[in-house]
């Protein structure tokens, strides 16, 4: 935000032939809305954080003054609109006090960031650029369209990687590109591998959800300590926020998916290890 671009992007995204690509706070991960979903999980994950009393002082007002600026600096609205979501959410059903201030302190820090920004004329202008910039919604609009078509032509069986993007090539007329993207998760796996793809894939998502269930509490981590069960509460809304992200990219970005499952993952272990000592208790 302060043009200092030689210490966020690699060289050659500083390169002027790449468009947008030099315009937009996308850093060394590229994917303005995936590095947005990261910095939202890894924020909600910091929260916790200081609600367990482990994040204070500087660092959680270092954290609570970046983070919405960070958020800012992606332009890119669905990830501004689930972040604001998540911090809503929280700040009406935390059941934790702690957490609630520290989301108070959070939202105003962004508002701050926020007034700052339209203060100065460069930012202002290139964040109202932003929200009325029209020719990504339109294409995503026409590749909605035509994968729709797409899918109603073959539901069951889909339509397979490379067929998909030929049909899709032949479907589009008003925008030439040498590769189109959904940009929508769900729209894509029902175009690829039609509706069974996407009941497993609802399966899999049914089962992040359970794994924080209250019969599936683990005695294993005690208040305070991380994946408590006030962490576990929290558990579904780090889901959604990833599904909700998942509606403006398609989600095949290692280190988001890397860093979900592995949370699920120690969920899961934390679970089994429960039944485990529960099992061996003297019937």
């Amino acid at each position: 935000m302060a043009d200092m671009k030689a210490f966020i992007f690699p060289r050659y995204i500083l390169d002027q032939s790449l468009g947008i690509h030099a315009d937009r706070a996308r850093g060394p991960f590229l994917q303005a809305v995936a590095n947005g979903l990261a910095l939202n999980l890894l924020g909600l994950v910091a929260l916790d954080s200081c609600r367990r009393r482990r994040l204070l002082g500087l660092p959680a007002f270092f954290l609570l003054g970046a983070l919405p600026v960070a958020i800012l600096a992606t332009k890119t609205r669905a990830v501004w609109v689930a972040f604001a979501g998540s911090i809503v959410v929280l700040l009406f059903f935390t059941p934790s006090r702690r957490l609630r201030r520290a989301c108070i302190s959070l939202a105003v820090a962004g508002c701050l960031g926020l007034a700052a920004m339209l203060v100065i004329a460069d930012h202002h202008r290139s964040l109202s650029e932003r929200l009325e910039e029209s020719g990504p919604v339109k294409f995503r609009l026409a590749v909605y369209h035509a994968g729709w078509e797409m899918f109603l032509k073959k539901p069951l069986s889909g339509w397979g990687a490379r067929a998909m993007q030929t049909e899709l090539s032949n479907r589009i007329s008003d925008f030439h590109q040498d590769r189109y993207y959904f940009h929508n998760t769900y729209l894509e796996i029902l175009v690829q591998y039609g509706v069974p793809g996407l009941g497993l894939y609802l399966w899999l998502v049914t089962d992040l959800f359970r794994i924080s269930r209250k019969r599936h509490r683990s005695r294993c981590s005690p208040d305070g300590t991380f994946m408590d069960e006030q962490f576990r509460s929290l558990w579904p809304l780090i889901v959604a926020v990833y599904l909700v992200n998942g509606s403006f990219v398609v989600m095949n970005y290692q280190f988001v998916n890397g860093f979900l499952f592995t949370l699920a993952g120690v969920l899961v272990a934390q679970n089994r290890g429960h039944a485990q000592a529960v099992n061996a208790l003297p019937s």
